[in-house]
């Protein structure tokens, strides 16, 4: 196990985005408290979930964001509403049409006739948690809408920048096996997702203990939250003086850049994937009360993080080999550091 002899001060996180100086991290220990309160009340919802959320919790207290790509029904909207519940979090839900357009989801100026100017009305992108229900089914330009929020947290319109919410969390769903009238998420709006993952079905089981559940009301419904928005940002914070050895960085970096590399890919992983691997492996350690990171939280997350990222030229893909596929072998022969 490698654990880092870098010393840091858990206190010297810089500003917060509202001016005032930030609040120090809670501790490893109320770190994971707040993690294990977050995820137990989800649990109340979904059940059978417990990989499924942890990976969406390390996104989460990471600072990016999550594509879930499953079949209807698998409870994809549940668990961004369950999410949105438990941390008392101002959530809105966009249903991603064709007709769609880029100022329902920003926002638009109006003009005001008694004031005589121009008032921008903000769009639902201005919250905590934004569901992007089936975001393939709008065109291109609507999905470019989502690039800036994710990468930036901010969005441009008409010239003016808007600064977004402290907690800025985007949970976008796609149906797999529906191809009529949906467009194919391009490179650099897949690029922007720090992890993709499915939740598939749950086990026979675990499915009776949903159907007894929710025989007379749903558990959504008297759900509670059980963290404030403070506790999150503070997470997020505290997954920052999560250590990682110099090691460990060029073993993010040699697993992603052997993407590049492998037969048969046409666009590997880009250096926003070996962040993204970095900082959800940070939350997972965490998570598991370690205040540095080891390998296996890195192989854990490698591939819903770099997959999806993964491009593979035509004639590979029409032969079955996939971005998982690949990330799966560079994990059996990329060297792990001692």
């Amino acid at each position: 196990m490698i654990r880092p002899t870098l010393s840091t001060s858990a206190g010297t996180l810089g500003v917060s985005s509202r001016g005032g100086a930030a609040p120090p991290p809670p501790s490893q220990l109320a770190a994971r408290e707040i993690y294990e309160r977050i995820a137990a009340n989800i649990g109340k919802v979904m059940q059978g979930q417990t990989g499924a959320v942890r990976r969406l919790l390390a996104a989460l207290a990471g600072g990016g964001h999550v594509l879930l790509e499953d079949f209807p029904g698998t409870g994809k909207t549940t668990l961004a509403k369950a999410l949105a519940r438990s941390i008392d979090a101002r959530f809105k839900r966009v249903q991603f049409t064709p007709d769609l357009l880029p100022s329902d989801i920003l926002g638009v100026s109006i003009f005001n006739q008694r004031d005589q100017e121009f008032r921008f009305h903000e769009g639902p992108i201005f919250t905590n948690i934004l569901l992007a229900d089936e975001i393939n089914r709008a065109s291109p330009r609507t999905q470019s809408a989502l690039l800036e929020a994710m990468g930036e947290n901010q969005v441009s319109v008409e010239g003016e920048r808007h600064q977004l919410a402290e907690l800025f969390f985007v949970i976008a769903t796609q149906n797999p096996v529906e191809f009529r009238g949906t467009y194919p998420l391009p490179e650099a709006q897949m690029d922007r997702f720090a992890m993709q993952f499915t939740l598939g079905y749950i086990p026979p089981e675990e499915e009776a203990l949903l159907l007894t559940a929710q025989q007379h009301v749903h558990p959504l419904d008297s759900l509670r939250p059980c963290a404030t928005l403070a506790e999150v940002v503070s997470l997020k914070q505290a997954v920052e003086s999560v250590l990682v050895s110099a090691e460990l960085k060029r073993y993010i970096v040699d697993l992603v850049g052997g993407t590049r590399k492998a037969a048969g890919v046409q666009l590997g992983a880009s250096p926003r994937a070996s962040l993204a691997l970095m900082k959800s492996a940070q939350a997972l350690s965490l998570f598991e009360g370690l205040d540095f990171v080891t390998p296996d939280q890195i192989q854990e997350l490698a591939v819903p993080v770099i997959a999806h990222r993964v491009v593979m030229d035509p004639q590979a893909r029409f032969s079955g080999a996939s971005g998982r596929g690949v990330v799966e072998e560079l994990l059996k022969k990329t060297p792990v550091p001692a």
